[in-house]
């Protein structure tokens, strides 16, 4: 897929708003339906990526076995499959069974800034000036967006805490660890084999046939948008985008994230939204408006 900076662009935003939606269906199946954190990740990493690979080798024609001809990608691979993939998963829906989505996503969004750190490290450069506006930006908005401006409403437990700022390293981790691997190779190939390492990994911690919870249409519908939607598509999306504007900028990007999750909790469990959430709204936009510009 050949793709312009506009259209990286909009597949990052297509990706967050796609992770906004999973999140809150994934809250939902915690909280009302009583579902294993753990059967959930490894089944939706194992069809998803089973179903990207498939995708990369019928419909894009690609030769889906040929980045483990070069032994040189198999520890970057497995690196991304385990710690990246299936860590940026596992830790953010963990984050979300221990607090709430919202919490999770603030937590999260600490990953933008060890990314930017890491690069202003590696290139011994200050980023510029539109990207710290930015920075500030995507963390205030979805500061006030999940807390409402004030400090004291953050209140989660040590577990949540943990699980948090673990989803923020490995973010960071899935963005930039595979940018060699993306150079050479489709990001459905990439996307794939990573979740399918990730989900056969975590089938030793909990068996994808061990199904819990309660099952109706809605626990179906739910799991259904989760991973075609929130994984199978979102995944894809980000790296492609990823791969054309870069690992800091892609993140930032994500931060349109809880606004998403905010809109659908207004929308489906008539959360009120009040002028701080418009706030922090208007200001998260803005973010996005800036990044696009700045290449």
């Amino acid at each position: 897929m050949h793709l312009n900076y506009k259209q990286a662009v909009l597949l990052t935003l297509l990706a967050a708003s796609l992770w906004g939606i999973s999140g809150t269906f994934g809250q939902f199946l915690f909280n009302e339906r009583d579902m294993n954190v753990e059967w959930l990740i490894t089944v939706r990493l194992l069809i998803s990526g089973s179903c990207l690979l498939l995708f990369a080798r019928f419909r894009e024609k690609a030769d889906t076995m040929a980045i483990w001809r070069e032994k040189k990608n198999i520890v970057p691979l497995l690196v991304f499959g385990i710690f990246g993939m299936l860590g940026v998963q596992y830790t953010y829906f963990a984050a979300i069974k221990h607090s709430n989505a919202a919490t999770a996503t603030v937590l999260q969004f600490t990953g933008p800034i060890i990314i930017a750190l890491y690069l202003a490290a590696k290139y011994r450069r200050v980023p510029p000036f539109l990207e710290l506006i930015a920075i500030l930006l995507a963390i205030l908005g979805t500061f006030l967006l999940v807390t409402q401006g004030r400090f004291d409403s953050l209140s989660i437990s040590t577990t949540a805490l943990f699980f948090g700022l673990a989803s923020a390293v490995t973010l960071a981790l899935y963005s930039l660890q595979p940018k060699m691997l993306m150079q050479k190779y489709n990001a459905s190939i990439v996307a794939g084999w990573g979740m399918l390492i990730g989900g056969v990994a975590f089938c030793f911690i909990h068996a994808p046939w061990a199904i819990e919870g309660k099952w109706d249409y809605q626990t179906v519908i739910s799991l259904a948008v989760i991973i075609i939607l929130g994984t199978l598509i979102a995944f894809y999306a980000y790296l492609s985008g990823a791969k054309i504007i870069g690992a800091q900028k892609a993140s930032l990007l994500a931060s349109a994230e809880p606004l998403v999750a905010v809109i659908i909790s207004v929308v489906w469990l008539k959360t009120s939204f009040g002028l701080i959430d418009w706030i922090g709204s208007l200001l998260i936009i803005s973010t996005i408006f800036l990044l696009s510009k700045n290449k």
